[in-house]
């Protein structure tokens, strides 16, 4: 559950928009302003000056204590909501996984850690920094999950490593990165030798590097897991 809050929380905090972000947060938890007002200790047009955009915008410290309220409230009326969003995230688990690291890392020093071999954009390792990576199978992301999903597996950042298992050419992950709006910051192929060369044109394209690596997949969550 903590995951969950830490996802919504992070999607406020990084919101151009955070008011309408969060009654509609507020409102998918099927609460209304008085409940919420009288959980927080804060009065009703408060609330509504913060969905309004009336307001400066939170800060943690009250994104936080919204946060919580949400599923406290719900937990009150029986947890039928945190329930609904615990089975979405099991059933986003069948694709991917997702890591947030707690500090920022070099692209150099994450490929140092996976024992991959940096094949493209080599120029770019040294000063980008990524906070996280994402555990995808290709094959289940590709040929069966929802494409409304495919947002939800950048995490709280999109400076983030993509990890592709189930690769046999390295193609169809990159066709589908070209023609997604938001990009990953580097591209790890698991098990490959030669990567085909279309995959290697986008890459140089769209200046993501490419990263192979043979490491166990199980090692490799161990030790990006201490990150």
């Amino acid at each position: 559950m903590e995951k969950i809050k830490m996802e919504i929380a992070g999607e406020l905090s990084l919101s151009e928009l955070v008011g309408p972000a969060m009654k509609k947060w507020r409102e998918i938890f099927s609460i209304s302003q008085v409940e919420l007002s009288r959980h927080l200790g804060i009065s009703v047009s408060t609330i509504s000056d913060y969905e309004g955009n009336r307001r400066k915008s939170p800060g943690t410290a009250i994104i936080r204590r919204f946060v919580n309220a949400l599923f406290d409230i719900d937990r009150q009326k029986g947890g039928l909501i945190s329930q609904k969003l615990l089975e979405g995230e099991k059933n986003l688990e069948d694709y991917f996984k997702i890591h947030e690291f707690a500090r920022g890392m070099s692209i150099k020093d994450f490929a140092g850690l996976i024992d991959g071999k940096v094949i493209t954009n080599q120029d770019l390792v040294e000063n980008r920094q990524i906070y996280g990576y994402t555990l995808i199978d290709s094959l289940k992301v590709i040929l069966e999950m929802p494409f409304s999903y495919f947002p939800r597996m950048y995490g709280n950042v999109s400076e983030r490593a993509f990890i592709f298992t189930g690769v046999s050419t390295g193609r169809s992950p990159m066709v589908v990165i070209r023609v997604s709006p938001s990009k990953p910051s580097v591209v790890v192929l698991h098990g490959l030798e030669n990567v085909d060369k279309l995959a290697l044109k986008i890459s140089e394209r769209e200046r993501i590097p490419l990263i192979i690596t043979k490491m166990d997949i199980s090692k490799i969550e161990e030790r990006l897991g201490k990150i």
